[in-house]
């Protein structure tokens, strides 16, 4: 528990528990809140969220309602006789902000009333390490998942082991992976699954996508793809490797960015596609370029991507910051890169 006290003058202090919400105060309330942050490992209808303390014995059946917002259905429980507590009756949404409209002020001569209410906004955080069991589960990661207890429910959140699906994956990819942090091999694989999902790709698990990862995992709806990979190497000759379930099927030789506007290294995933298009630029002499019927295009950084392009040879330096290759190779490569493939470009 990591706790954060502040001075509250009068009769009442306030505890903001809030279970897994991350509290923050409002400005102007520093000097209004006692406040303890709990983070336990799953979210919960059962934490408390706000707990009151009063200078007299008090009735918890006789607080009104808490006020939230978004609305939170909640019970008051009598902790001791001074001491009650707000305990939610529902499931709390991962990555949703919530208001408590905590008192600064009650009266409990005859019964107790909030007589002015200060906001403290609080934020549910994203459990990394669960939704990393969720997506391995559905087959979205390189990795599998084993329980380590027994789920009640699939969606439900376990100790458990993570095991890489694929152990022949290099280590450009796999070293990239450290559970329980917000790394890019989290990130593209939750963007493939708001893709297919046809939910809006972020790479964020909001409310929307946290809803449809637990409903997703309660009735088995696996990724119905298998995962793939692009590594692409500067090293001359420049050539792209795809792996499919964790082999290699397919390399060819590329081109990467001239000085002026090389291909940035790093791990990125998919975010844009397209049969054919239309690029259009500056050259590095100034002078504007519009090439027509691009094939076979997958976007994953910026103005990079991966595509079709005419060239009298490939293995070295020649394009714009796009990762060129033949026609024939870029229409091999596309039906492996939907959104969210990640895709690795080094030395």
């Amino acid at each position: 528990m990591v706790i954060r006290r502040f001075v509250l003058t009068g009769a009442l202090s306030i505890t903001v528990l809030a279970g897994t919400l991350l509290p923050t105060l409002s400005a102007g309330a520093l000097t209004t809140f006692h406040i303890a942050v709990m983070l336990p490992s799953t979210l919960s209808n059962n934490l408390p969220l706000l707990r009151l303390h009063f200078s007299s014995p008090t009735t918890a059946r006789r607080l009104p309602p808490l006020v939230t917002k978004p609305v939170i259905a909640t019970r008051w429980e009598q902790v001791s006789p001074n001491d009650v507590q707000a305990v939610p009756t529902v499931a709390l949404s991962p990555s949703t902000n919530y208001t408590i409209s905590a008192p600064t002020r009650m009266s409990c001569r005859r019964y107790c009333a909030f007589t002015t209410l200060r906001p403290a906004v609080a934020s549910v955080a994203t459990n990394l390490t669960w939704e990393a069991q969720l997506l391995a589960q559905l087959n979205y990661l390189p990795l599998t998942f084993t329980p380590g207890t027994t789920q009640i429910a699939p969606s439900q959140e376990v100790n458990g082991t993570f095991t890489w699906a694929y152990p022949h994956l290099p280590l450009t990819l796999s070293s990239q992976w450290t559970l329980g942090s917000d790394n890019v091999i989290l990130r593209g694989a939750l963007d493939t699954f708001q893709s297919q999902n046809n939910l809006p790709v972020t790479g964020e698990a909001d409310a929307t996508t946290w809803a449809d990862l637990v409903k997703a995992a309660d009735s088995d709806r696996v990724d119905p793809a298998t995962y793939n990979y692009v590594d692409v190497t500067e090293t001359v000759p420049e050539t792209l490797t795809l792996y499919h379930s964790g082999k290699v099927i397919f390399t060819t030789l590329v081109n990467t960015g001239i000085e002026p506007v090389p291909t940035e290294l790093g791990t990125y995933p998919v975010y844009e596609r397209f049969f054919s298009t239309t690029m259009s630029g500056t050259n590095p002499d100034g002078t504007k370029y519009a090439d027509p019927n691009i094939p076979w295009v997958s976007y994953f950084n910026g103005g990079d991507a991966l595509h079709g392009f005419i060239r009298s040879s490939y293995g070295y330096p020649q394009s714009l910051g796009c990762v060129e290759m033949p026609f024939a190779s870029a229409k091999t490569v596309f039906p492996y890169t939907p959104i969210g493939t990640l895709v690795t470009v080094r030395a």
